[in-house]
């Protein structure tokens, strides 16, 4: 799908991190959002029940990052894409991109690191039980 919902350049002030001063003092993160969504029914009626409201969507992803605190940011951004796709059943899959413009690196010499996801409903909603098929070729021949 081409459709999106876009919400780039999102700063919060939280306490993510392995090191014991990031869950202390906390830092900013910087978060960007991709909700993938069919938006024509909106566009061509131009009513906002047909689409997802930027304001809650904006008020969730707050909640995630400003919220508990976590080790690893690939934690903040696989729940905050989870939740998105738990809490707006329109959106078919979520991107979130989360960075620390400031990472306690030694050293280092950068703007930021990040991580981004991509969670698809069919993934997140399929049963976790299934295995993939085999290929019909494993097992049927005999090898000399």
């Amino acid at each position: 799908m081409s459709d999106a919902i876009l919400l780039e350049g999102l700063w919060f002030f939280g306490y993510h991190g392995l090191h014991p001063e990031e869950r202390t003092l906390g830092q900013r993160f910087l978060v960007d959002v991709v909700a993938e969504l069919d938006l024509r029914v909106a566009g061509e009626n131009d009513e906002l029940d047909d689409t997802i409201n930027y304001q809650s969507l904006y008020t969730l992803v707050r909640s995630m990052i400003e919220g508990e605190p976590m080790m690893l940011i690939e934690a903040v951004a696989d729940r905050t894409a989870r939740s998105i796709l738990d809490a707006f059943p329109m959106v078919t899959a979520a991107d979130v991109t989360v960075r620390k413009p400031s990472p306690p690196i030694r050293g280092a010499h950068l703007d930021s690191v990040g991580v981004r996801v991509r969670r698809v409903r069919a993934h997140v909603d399929a049963p976790q039980s299934v295995s993939p098929p085999k290929p019909p070729f494993l097992g049927s021949r005999k090898h000399s």
